[in-house]
């Protein structure tokens, strides 16, 4: 299978053009990057030639870019970045119209097992508080975590009255509806997310913690892999997890 990687010289982007190098099966059709550099293109339009699938490391505001090329050539595309506006969401609704498009906050398989098992939980335990903390490293831009709205906005389809309460201050007392969600920065932390489901009488933790950011790049594979022949659609994590249902 032929992978082009766009954002080829960013840090996932690395990690994904070194295990596409070390996997049977795969191979690099071409690495796009706006910071340019050997054997790699500045723009997608700049590349012509043969490829299966496309992995999207870039960065959200090149939702645009990335799918008018991926439509006009019909290529199914992961999009693995976060943060997109609603507008750049929009635009991804419309591609799936035409194209496969996988698109998930997180690459995670494990992180998709979270989610099945937090929407779960939350369903048998109605009356429980539910809180969601996340924790990266001191560089990561958007909070809380695309990942943390994920989980979020999945037990909120069980939960519909839920409210989301982003951190805490002030002298309020805690509303039954609202789910928390509080981001931590610190050090080189890869990613971790809980789930603490909690009762006056228990508490239920689930916990997902990522070792090494090459998970995220196997996941991108693993989605490549699924869409490479599927219908157009939008896909997820959640899509794989399912896939045998």
């Amino acid at each position: 299978m032929k992978i082009l990687v766009n954002g080829a010289c960013g840090r996932m982007g690395q990690e994904v053009v070194t295990l596409v190098e070390n996997s049977a099966g795969f191979e690099i059709a071409a690495k796009v990057d706006k910071t340019g550099g050997t054997d790699v293109f500045e723009q997608l339009d700049q590349y012509r030639g043969e490829v299966d699938v496309i992995v999207d490391f870039s960065h959200h505001s090149c939702t645009e870019a990335l799918l008018d090329y991926a439509v006009r050539r019909g290529l199914p595309t992961v999009v693995a970045t976060t943060g997109q506006t609603d507008e750049e969401k929009e635009l991804i609704a419309q591609a799936a119209k035409k194209i496969p498009v996988f698109h998930s906050a997180n690459m995670s398989l494990g992180v998709a097992l979270l989610v099945d098992l937090a929407v779960k939980t939350a369903a048998v335990m109605p009356d429980a508080d539910i809180e969601i903390v996340e924790t990266h490293h001191n560089r990561k831009l958007d909070a809380p975590s695309g990942t943390a709205l994920m989980i979020a906005n999945a037990i909120k389809k069980v939960r519909t009255l839920a409210e989301f309460k982003f951190g805490r201050t002030g002298n309020a007392k805690r509303e039954k509806t609202e789910i928390g969600i509080h981001a931590v920065r610190r050090g080189n932390i890869v990613g971790i997310h809980e789930v603490l489901v909690s009762t006056d009488s228990q508490t239920i933790t689930l916990k997902h913690e990522a070792h090494s950011r090459t998970l995220f790049a196997e996941g991108a594979l693993s989605a490549a892999e699924f869409i490479s022949d599927k219908r157009p659609g939008l896909y997820d994590m959640n899509s794989i997890v399912h896939a045998e249902d």
